[in-house]
């Protein structure tokens, strides 16, 4: 059975959908990932087989590759919303799970890299929770 997914960036100038199933799901905690994502962590599906296909504002997707290294990160070159992008001479995609617009079933299957988890990245079910900003 063959999915679909939906996608978009922040701007909403780059459009895009994946025909196919994703492989995996992956939460990393290496810090070229915290680094990229702002964040704790990076949340990427990986598929060898799902195709992309860019509806529209191709020309705003740019890419970085990090020299001398695997890591390599596509975003829209208007608001910087990491997008879509095809690794490992195009035999695999990988998506970062918030560029999708569609609702996705998968969860994650593993954490990575967790000797690089940020220090503040700890018990975060015991921090208070907010619907909206509490101000």
């Amino acid at each position: 059975m063959t999915s679909k997914y939906s996608g978009s960036c922040l701007c909403g100038a780059v459009k895009f959908e994946i025909h196919g199933v994703f492989d995996s799901f992956y939460l990393c905690h290496c810090s070229r990932c915290q680094k990229d994502t702002g964040s704790a962590h990076g949340a990427n599906l990986f598929s060898a087989t799902a195709q992309l296909t860019w509806l529209q504002g191709q020309a705003f997707v740019k890419t970085f590759q990090l020299p001398s290294t695997r890591h390599c990160k596509s975003f829209c070159a208007e608001c910087g919303s990491a997008l879509p992008n095809v690794q490992m001479d195009g035999t695999l995609l990988v998506v970062p799970a918030g560029s999708l617009d569609s609702s996705l079933a998968n969860r994650p299957d593993a954490h990575l890299f967790m000797s690089s988890k940020a220090e503040w990245d700890e018990h975060l079910d015991s921090v208070k929770q907010y619907e909206a900003l509490p101000f």
